[in-house]
């Protein structure tokens, strides 16, 4: 997650798979479903029936990661190892992009689970995609804490912001998976998605690319000061957002359930 692109394509993937979310949230509520989770197409015979049964979401999950993995890999000058050996002393190179690895590692853990998880019954698929989950995000928070290390000013602010958005999010995943039907849960895990997603593009472009074309300075605590500000518009705005997901899917799915 190092640099402009780093922070752009991971924040674009966790903005649109809680958009993906919010659609199914909506779909649940109105139609009276008991689960998020949209219905299965019937089991075919035939050369290709194993691979209609695959989830589309977790192919995409899979596709992105390489991209992500390609782009951070392609971003280092210089052999990419582990540990350097010099003279008698060994010193851990890379960190923060080894750290990007195992959290991108995560995100096709939870691809995998929901490619191949659809030959189970429903509910049992259900319940290993949302432990996928759940497992991933747990295993993101300490990397991310640990990635703190050496940040200050506006870079600390803004990733402490994000664990912030992010630490509810593992919780809600975790609480997920004994209670699986709770409506209130899926509402928040899409919002805690979307949150993550456009806070570390909004990370991305004040690091990397200020749209005022001005460095953010780390001793101003004005800049400091708005960045909290510019999280609470996020919160505020995805919320609104959210509304409005919810009002048109109302009126579309009111004559299809």
């Amino acid at each position: 997650m190092g640099g402009f692109e780093g922070h752009l394509y991971p924040g674009l993937s966790l903005f649109f798979y809680g958009l993906y979310h919010a659609r199914l949230v909506s779909r649940a509520l109105i139609c009276s479903q008991p689960a998020q989770y949209p219905p299965r197409p019937p089991w075919s015979k035939g050369r290709w029936a194993k691979l209609r049964q695959v989830h589309y979401v977790g192919l995409l999950k899979i596709l992105s990661t390489f991209v992500l993995v390609a782009q951070e890999l392609h971003n280092i000058s210089g052999p990419f190892v582990l540990i350097r050996k010099t003279y008698h002393a060994r010193d851990f190179l890379y960190c923060k992009q080894w750290q990007h690895l195992t959290i991108y590692m995560t995100f096709v853990l939870s691809g995998c689970v929901d490619a191949v998880s659809q030959n189970l019954l429903p509910r049992r698929s259900a319940a290993l995609e949302q432990a996928a989950q759940a497992l991933g995000l747990a295993l993101i928070l300490p990397l991310m804490l640990s990635h703190l290390q050496g940040s200050e000013g506006v870079d600390l602010q803004s990733h402490l912001l994000f664990i912030q958005a992010l630490f509810p999010l593992v919780l809600v995943a975790v609480a997920e998976l004994w209670a699986p039907d709770a409506w209130q849960l899926w509402v928040m895990k899409a919002f805690l998605y979307m949150l993550t997603g456009s806070w570390l593009i909004q990370i991305g472009f004040m690091l990397y690319r200020p749209i005022s074309s001005h460095k953010w300075m780390d001793d101003d605590k004005n800049n400091i000061m708005f960045v909290t500000t510019f999280f609470c518009w996020h919160v505020v705005i995805l919320a609104f957002l959210m509304a409005w997901i919810h009002g048109v899917s109302f009126l579309w799915y009111r004559y299809m359930c």
